[in-house]
């Protein structure tokens, strides 16, 4: 029984060698990893942010009407240039028949208020006639004439403001039943015109639509939005992680969806002080001035991301991030130098800002220096293995 322990314990020690053996062997035919390296190189590195938004017009205009009707014709078509002045579009008036009722009772009214002036001038004619006629004469005194005098110049002042009064009720009755009136002349409200020269955005009326004017109870029906295409800005909004990071006078980077291979400049001009809870997240919103837009016509609304350029370093001396490693213990960076044929040693460096591919070196190597590339398997960096 003794014999049988001992001859399989020596058994499986001479298995247990075979295997390390061959192992060992198996070992000595692989090849030895050899890993390549990196020299550091010039870079202009960025630190962005991005928002998402749209392009708009820095202003809009919205053109309304100063008086209520029916759009009788449209002279302008969505996509047109105009000059400040043009016709835009003509309104038929619709009286209303209260407002009717009430100009045509004051036009009786100062027509009955005519009459009486007038009645009143003539008796004060007669009057002032004889009073003359005894005050030459010597009979009255002047300064009752005088009284007489002012009581008859009173009289002729009552007819002409009597009159006045009903040319306004005749002008007002003609403005309620047709939106215009002898007078007028070119500033009939019955025609509108552009305030301001620009691009036709909309025109969102049409022939038959019914319009209201703009007043201090109400703000009136939208006939067409002008604006100046030359002068757009970005609008769009910031998650609350980032507002903290950004400020105004920052310069943006604005790339248009609909533009391939064309980035604008612009200046982040604007930053709201509250937020707007969006899909579960603050948002807040930014706005941002685009420089120049040179022979580039973008329409107004298309969607655009603005990256925000929160610090920047220009030809610099930088390494790829996946170059460094960091101490387990301090935290901090490290590379490894080739020193020899695939030998290295450790070096500190000193790292700056970083856009997540390319990290500023201050301190600790030079541009001739030869980085380790550490995290490569048989001699092949990890990066290129899916290149």
């Amino acid at each position: 029984m003794k014999r049988t322990k001992t001859l399989i314990t020596l058994i499986s020690i001479v298995v247990v060698f075979s295997v390390a053996l061959v192992y060992l062997w198996q070992k000595n035919q692989e090849d030895p990893i050899l890993y390549s390296t990196e020299s550091p190189s010039e870079q202009t590195i960025f630190v962005k942010t991005v928002a998402t938004g749209n392009i708009v017009p820095k202003e809009e205009i919205l053109i309304k009407p100063n008086i209520s009707g029916v759009i009788e014709e449209v002279y302008i078509e969505a996509g047109e240039y105009i000059k400040s002045g043009d016709l835009i579009a003509k309104i038929r008036v619709i009286p209303n028949v209260s407002s009717l009722t009430s100009a045509k009772n004051s036009i009786a009214t100062s027509q009955t208020a005519v009459e009486t002036a007038q009645i009143n001038l003539q008796t004060q004619q007669a009057n002032y006639d004889r009073q003359r006629a005894l005050f030459e004469k010597g009979i009255i005194s002047a300064n009752d004439f005088e009284g007489i005098n002012n009581t008859y110049l009173q009289a002729k002042q009552s007819i002409e403001q009597a009159k006045i009064n009903l040319t306004s009720a005749r002008q007002n009755y003609d403005i309620i039943k047709t939106g215009t009136t002898s007078g007028l002349g070119n500033i009939a409200q019955t025609l509108v015109r552009a305030t301001i020269s620009g691009m036709v955005l909309d025109v969102p009326v049409k022939e038959g639509n019914q319009v209201i004017e703009a007043n201090n109870f109400n703000e009136g029906t939208s006939i067409a939005s002008l604006a100046d295409v030359k002068k757009m800005i970005f609008e769009g909004n910031v998650d609350e992680s980032e507002v903290g990071k950004i400020k105004e006078g920052l310069p943006l980077e604005i790339t248009v969806g609909a533009i391939e291979n064309k980035k604008f400049d612009a200046v982040l001009d604007y930053i709201a002080p509250q937020g707007i809870a969006e899909n579960g997240a603050i948002q807040f919103e930014i706005k941002g001035s685009i420089k120049s837009i040179d022979s580039t016509f973008i329409r107004a609304g298309l969607s655009a991301n603005a990256s925000i350029i929160l610090d920047k370093a220009e030809n610099v001396l930088a390494i790829r991030e996946a170059l460094v490693q960091y101490d387990r213990e301090t935290k901090k960076p490290y590379v490894e130098l080739e020193v020899g044929n695939q030998k290295f040693e450790r070096k500190d460096i000193e790292l700056g800002i970083s856009d997540g591919i390319f990290v500023e070196v201050k301190n600790g190597v030079t541009k001739a220096d030869k980085i380790k590339v550490w995290n490569q398997i048989q001699g092949i960096p990890k990066y290129a293995q899916n290149n």
